[in-house]
Parts: structure tokens; sequence; C-alpha cells
């Protein structure tokens, strides 16, 4: 791990003292079965690995997949509609699943039924709709929707359905009924010929891990305890989808009404499948409208005439169940029974898990004395009855102030370390523990943040937190990388050190240790070795996205083309390097397939999508998903340069044979292919089998090289000036953003000289201005005359060409990769992140305006760069003559 000595308050939590100090007894693991042999045997693909959202989805394992995989090949599962063999067994199957399942929750067929449902959403809406609602009139009150607020949005989401009959929802804060006295249940009298309510809670937050008092249940049922004072017979939804995960339920005891479940949450696979266990008692009250295939015993098609079936089950399971679905949850029990011994040693193991985090979390102090992190809780962890293995919290700088969760979130990935980071689809308890107004909320959305974005902090304030969560294969290693993971990047000055990669070496992957100096992929003698890719997902210029270059009338004849191809320097001929007289282009490189090796230039035509074939090709697995850095580090390591006289791209690798690549497709034979970049779907065409080897070859893995179609164009809107029409669009190639990305030399020093300042020893320079500059994955590189004016500016002009400047390129975790090794060091995204508050910003995106068709256009090294200020920026500190370059050439 990168980072140098710990300051003081920056000392691991020792694992044995902490179960010595424990008050109460703490269990780790299960018993004689082998926790690191379970995890080389069953989840070998997490080596390298540390996963930390179990709550959002808990992992397979490979046995389970195995036995699942014979079962089907052996048998033959038929409809379960139907009457041949095949279909008996189906069903027999089913039934017995169910069987399973009643047994797991500790009760039988006589108290409860098993619905299979989409998932635990599909188990709410369908009591949200098939509730006995009573709405309001001359001789009643009519029925309420209580739920707690710490409740996921699909809980929430059911009053919506409870609006459409008139029926009042009512949200009841945790305290309101941890406070709530408890009444005399013989007092509240006969509530049956009442209007029937409904409250819903959860059994864990999803939020903060917080686990509610199952007693409730009851209390609620009988009448001693009343989400609000009105009369009526209330009955109880409990949300166990999260709890269940980690933890046993046990329905013969805490006897609630309807409880939904997901089945992945528990096994991690199949996905897709849920189920809702109706008390039997209850079930009778629970109506149907819409009926699906085999839910009914008879009907008429030309008439209004419907029986429903008698069972409660076939009744509400509408059309064909996932049979082959609920035929894996056989082996997924079987498999958590014999790796774990039962969900109350999952409960243990897990719980004391989060316990030691939570302890560790806690004692981390910066030298002042302030804590690292904001810990959301309701409870110290003093036992799995009141916290399940979840932590919700924020890290903090030595200041008490908030790192933005989308920061940590893209340090933990360097890291590899998967955690979760949002609201997780609970915005109350989000509300709750962060203290933010329901204006606050809407004032955020104003500003332009939605559920599941990464936009973390607004005003200083934070929008969610960060949340990591276990599952019963998460170890005791897994919980101290991750404490080591904040401590080095809170508490240890970084040093330089390369974080090792994540993955083992593989066909292709860069060397280590003395030979990485020589894992810089071969060139044409004529070209350097240059930047490479992109920026961050969603907003930078580097992800995927089609590039359709039409270059009629764009760019020059070949022969001229050809000969703009100088041989590029690292310094513009003419400019030396810390000249800050005058903003010229000192470097311009294009990035023919995204994510790969920057082709460096020092002319270059203009095409309608950007510089000509930037980032017009970009490698696919075998599923066709887009492959960046973040996923692949080596793809820096592939080295493209276009010929433009022989209309080839010549494709280079080391230890690998040149292979040339065609620039335009033949439309009789491409084969048309969809894809997505950035939420965008694009067409695409595939490069052919030869590339697609070559490629696989050097990965270890099937990829394929594919291309935008020609004939398609991408569009992206862009911010309109003062004499532009409102909705004028600009063509896209496979970038994320914009059309180019450019970055200030200037910009890049300061940055070099907080990072080498930085080094103890203060005699190497670890960060080269070359190998920064390349991380940025930039076109367009000016030497600017001050560090980050670039983010002041409006619009830009380059000798005839005018550029609208779109805004600051947003950075991702891909800064942090060497790209020349392909190696992974933290440090620049992190000192980065410490100069801004707010989102890590490098580089501006460019938009093109109308280009001249007239003549070919180009970019040189060397041109002039004149910008125009933001109309509120201060001009008091500016020159004459920088005053002077307001005016567009």
């Amino acid at each position: 791990m990168a980072g140098g000595a710990a300051q003081p308050g920056a000392e691991l939590l020792a694992f044995a003292g902490f179960l010595d100090s424990s008050p109460q007894p703490l269990a780790y693991g299960y018993g004689r079965r082998s926790l690191r042999e379970l995890r080389a045997r069953e989840f070998s693909r997490l080596a390298g690995t540390v996963y930390l959202d179990h709550a959002g989805a808990t992992l397979f394992p490979q046995s389970q997949l195995t036995n699942f995989t014979k079962d089907l090949m052996e048998n033959v599962y038929g409809n379960p509609h139907s009457q041949n063999v095949s279909s008996k067994l189906t069903h027999d199957t089913v039934e017995q699943v169910r069987y399973r399942i009643l047994a797991h929750f500790h009760t039988s067929p006589e108290d409860y039924t098993v619905i299979f449902t989409a998932g635990s959403t599909a188990a709410l809406k369908l009591v949200a709709e098939a509730f006995p609602w009573v709405s309001p009139g001359p001789e009643s009150s009519g029925s309420r929707f209580c739920y707690l607020t710490d409740s996921h949005t699909s809980v929430v989401g059911m009053r919506k359905v409870t609006a459409t009959m008139n029926v009042t929802s009512i949200p009841i804060r945790p305290e309101d009924m941890w406070s709530a006295e408890k009444q005399d249940a013989a007092a509240a009298g006969n509530p049956d010929c009442q209007p029937p309510h409904l409250f819903c809670y959860p059994a864990q937050s999803n939020f903060s891990g917080t686990r509610y008092p199952l007693s409730w249940i009851e209390e609620v049922k009988s009448g001693q305890v009343h989400p609000m004072s009105v009369p009526g017979k209330w009955f109880v939804l409990l949300d166990a989808a999260a709890y269940v995960g980690t933890s046993p339920l046990d329905l013969s005891v805490h006897q609630a009404d309807f409880v939904p479940i997901s089945f992945y949450k528990i096994f991690g696979f199949p996905t897709g499948l849920g189920a809702l266990l109706v008390n039997n008692r209850s079930a009778p009250l629970l109506r149907k409208t819409y009926f699906g295939g085999g839910t009914a015993a008879a009907y008429l098609a030309g008439d209004d005439f419907y029986i429903p079936r008698e069972s409660v089950a076939e009744r509400f399971e509408d059309g064909t169940i996932s049979f082959l679905d609920i035929v894996a949850l056989k082996h997924g029990f079987d498999a958590l029974e014999r790796l774990t011994g039962g969900m109350e040693n999952v409960r243990q193991h897990t719980f004391t898990l989060a316990r030691y985090t939570y302890a560790a979390l806690s004692a981390l102090r910066y030298p002042n004395g302030a804590p690292v992190v904001r810990i959301y809780r309701d409870s110290e962890f003093s036992s799995p009855e009141v916290q399940g293995p979840v932590i919700s919290f924020n890290v903090l700088d030595d200041h008490g102030r908030i790192v933005g969760y989308s920061q940590v979130d893209k340090m933990a990935s360097l890291y590899n370390i998967h955690v979760r980071t949002g609201c997780f689809c609970n915005t109350g308890a989000c509300q709750r523990h962060l203290g933010i107004s329901d204006e606050m909320v809407k004032k955020h959305l104003q500003a332009g943040h939605v559920c599941g974005d990464d936009v973390d902090l607004i005003d200083g304030q934070p929008t969610g937190s960060v949340r990591i969560s276990f599952g019963y294969m998460s170890t005791l290693e897994d919980a101290q990388a991750f404490l080591r993971f904040i401590i080095a990047i809170r508490l240890c000055p970084p040093h330089g050190q390369p974080l090792p990669l994540a993955t083992p070496r593989e066909a292709g992957a860069p060397p280590t240790g003395s030979e990485a100096q020589d894992a810089v992929p071969a060139t044409v003698a004529t070209h350097s070795p240059s930047p490479q890719e992109d920026a961050p997902p969603g907003t930078g210029v580097w992800n995927n996205s089609p590039t359709t270059v039409d270059a009629v009338g764009l760019c020059p004849p070949l022969p001229e083309a050809t000969g703009t191809q100088q041989t590029p320097s690292e310094k513009a001929a003419g400019v030396p390097d810390g000249d800050l007289g005058s903003r010229v282009i000192t470097n311009l490189y294009v990035y023919p397939i995204k994510s790969c090796a920057a082709f460096e230039v020092t002319r270059w035509p203009l095409g309608n999508q950007g510089l000509l074939y930037d980032r017009s090709w970009m490698v696919v697995n075998h599923n066709g998903i887009c492959l960046s850095q973040k996923q692949e580090p080596r793809l820096c390591l592939i080295q493209p340069f276009i010929d433009l006289q022989r209309r080839i791209m010549v494709v280079q690798a080391r230890g690998m044979e040149p292979i040339e690549v065609p620039l335009e497709e033949n439309s009789e034979r491409a084969q048309i292919c969809q894809s997505k970049v950035c939420a965008d779907r694009v067409n695409t065409y595939d490069c052919g089998e030869k590339i697609s080897s070559w490629l696989s070859k050097f990965f270890g893995r099937p990829c394929h090289l594919i291309k935008q179609s020609s004939d398609f164009q991408r569009s992206a809107r862009r911010k309109h000036g003062k004499d532009q029409p409102a909705c004028t669009t600009a063509t896209l190639s496979l970038v994320n953003k914009a059309q180019y990305l450019l970055i200030n030399r200037s910009s890049v020093l300061e940055l070099q000289r907080q990072l080498n300042t930085s080094d103890e020893n203060g005699k190497e320079e670890l960060f080269p201005m070359k190998d920064l500059i390349s991380r940025f994955r930039a076109n367009i590189i000016t030497n600017g005359t001050r560090a980050f004016e670039e983010e002041n500016w409006d619009e830009v002009s380059i000798g005839s060409l005018h550029f609208q400047v779109l805004g600051p390129c947003h950075r991702c975790q891909m800064i942090c990769i060497d790209q020349q090794t392909g190696q992974r060091n933290q440090d620049v995204f992190q000192k980065l992140s410490e100069r801004q508050e707010r989102k890590v910003n490098f580089g501006v995106y460019l938009m093109h305006t109308a280009l001249d068709s007239s003549s070919p256009c180009y970019l040189s090294v060397g041109s002039q760069v004149l910008p125009m200020l933001k109309e509120n920026t201060e001009h008091d500190d500016l020159s004459a003559s920088e005053k002077h370059q307001h005016v567009v050439s």
C-alpha cells in the first residue's frame, strides 16, 4: 500500500486485544470450518479484492453454482403448469423449496404461505395493491398507511398506491416508536369491525444497519403500541430484505402479517427473485384485481366471469414463475448451511467484524485530535440485536470538514475496495443522520443532484455517505485492508509508492520491479510514446462514445495530411518549457482507441467530432461492454498510430507483432452492433477477428475492437453563447462528454510542485512533467500564465478556430495510472482532492463552434491560444496584455 510512516493515532486496532476486551463473547469464523479455506475454495475470484457491499448484494459460492448447473444438466424441468413428467418434477421441486423457505424462517405451511415475486420491491407492491384499504366516508375515518421514515424507497413508494384510494399515509419517526408508551392490550377493545391499518418498518435499516425491535410486531398488532391514535385494526409488514441476509428470523415468535424478502441478499444468486411471506390469518383479506396465467380456477373470455384458485400462492403468482431460479434456491440453502452451519453463526461472525471495524474507525484521530470519520449510528454496536453488520460514515479532514463520498469511492477503487456510496435508496434515514431538511433535498434537486449520482457535496454539506457491509464470507483481512486504506489516505503522507496491481499477472501484463522501465510499448520511430486517455466516467473525455468522423471537406488531401505528421517532441519548437509570456499549444495528442495510449502529433486535421479519429475505436469485452483503464490498466500499454496516407491504424504493444486496422469500414462486410457510451446508445461495427485475436492474446481474455459507424451521429447538447441559439448541438465520437480536453502546463507544474515536495528525501523527481501530462489524457496542452486559470475561461480562440469552454473535467481514479507502466499510484488523485473542496477537477472541456467546411481545418503546435474569461471573473489582477486577450482573434 502507498504511504509513508503512519502518524500518531493511525495505529491499527489489534484484533486479539479487541476480542479480549469485549464485555461479551464474540465469535469469528465457523468453528472447525476454516474461513481461509472457504475463501480460497468458494470465492477464489475475490483474490486481490476487498468486497464490502454485501448489503447491496452478497456473493454466491462456487459450489452453489456448480451444483445448480449439474442439476440442470441432469434433469429436465418443464413448465409447472403442464401435466407431463418434466412438469411434475418442476412442480414438486418448487413446492419442496417453499417448505425449505418456511423452515429457514422457523415456520410451516400451516402458518405462512410463500408467494414468489420478482424481488422484495414486487412483494411490497403486491401488498400495496391487495391490502383491503378502506377509503374515508360518513361511517368511517378510513384506513391509515404508516411507515417508518427509515424505510427503503420501495416501502415509501407504496403511498402512491394508497393515495389513489384516498387513504392517508403518515411517516413515523424512529424516535416516536422508541418512546411510545405501551397501553393495556385489553383496553384497546375489539378492533375487528374497525378499518384496517398497515404499519411498515424494516427489521434492519439499509442505511445505518440499525436493527429495530421485532417486538414491535406483536405490540402494534395487539394494540399495546399505536403508530398513531386512530380506531382500527393494525397489521404489520416487516421489511426483512436487509435483515435476513446475515441474521435468522423466527416467524414462529415474531408473526408479522407480511414479510417481503429478496433471495440474492441471502445467497448472491439468483437475482430477480424474491417472495412475500404471508401470515395465513391475514391472507384471506388480500384482494386481487388483475389475474394472469395459472391463477384462475375458471373464467370466461366473453363474459365477466372469473373464479380464482383456492391456493393463496397460485392466486397471486401471475403467469409462469421463474422455476429454474427457484430450483437454484435449493442449492443456495444447501451451500449456506454446509459452509456456515446456519444463520446464527453468520449473525455472530458478521457482527464481530462490524463491531471491530466500528471500534477501529472510531479510534482513528488526526494529530490535532480530530476524528477521521463520522459514523452514523443509533447504537454503540453493543449486540447483533440492535446493530447489523453495516457501517455508514463520512470521512473528515483534520478541520472536521466532510470529504465527499465520491472522492472516497474513487480512492477505494484504487485499492480494489468495493464500497457503496450515496443514500442507498433510503432518503429518510439519510436526512435524519446527515441533518438534511426537506427544503435542502429540493434545493439539491434544483442544483442538479439526483439519487444515485456522484454529486456528494453541495455548499459544503454532504448529500450522502459511504457504506461498508459484511457478509458471511467476509474476513478479518477484509476489515483490516479497509482500515489500512482509511489510514493511508488520511493519516499517511503520500510518498509516490505505486499500488500493487489488483489482479494476478496475465498474458501481456506489465512487468514489475526492474522490468518496469522497459514496459513502455514499442512505438513507430517517428512518434514518441505520449499521454493517454480519459477523464472520469460520465464526465470525462474517455469512456465509450461512438466516433463517426465525417472528414469530407475537412481533412486535407492525403499526401498533405501525411506530411503534417512530423516527429513530435515533448516541447514545441520555439516554445521553451516554462515560458509564460504567451499562451500557445505546446503538445497535441490524439487517442484513436479509447483508453489506449496517445498518438502525439504537431499538426492534425479536425473532423466534425473533434480531432480526426480521436477516440473513434474502443475495446470491448465478450459481452460488448467497453473496457477502460479503471477495469483494465494495461490498455495504456497498447500504442495506436494513424497513417492517413495509407488509410490504416497500426496497433502495437510490447511482446506483440504490430497489426494494421483499416481506418474506414467495408460497408459490405461490416457487422453492425450496438454499444453504450456514457448512457448513450451508439452504432458500431466489429473490426474483425484478426484484431480481436490480437487483443485477446494480449489481455488473456476475449476482447473485440469496435468503431463507431460512419453513418451514425451522436449528439451532445452544449451551452449556448450570446450569439448562438439555445439548442445548438455538436456531434461526439466515443468520448465521455466533449470533443476536446485541454490542460494548462502551469497547472501541471503546480501539481508537480505539490507532489514532489511530499517526498521526504527531497532528491528524486517522483513525477516528471511528461508523466503527469500523460495521466490527464488531454488533447490540447497549453503553457498558461497562471495555474488553474483555465477554470475561469468561457471561450477560447486558436487561430481562426473558436471553441466554447463547457466546464471543468471531473477526474476519476484513472489519473492514478502511470501511462507508461500501467501501475497505480493514488498520490495524484489524493493531492488534487486536498486542493479542491468538492470535486477533483483538472483541465477543461472544449467544443468547437461550426467549422468552415470550405477549407481544411487544423490544430498545430505553436498556435496562439486566446481565452475569453467568464463574465463574473475578477479582472483586477490581470495585466493589460491579458485583458486584451478577451478580444477574439
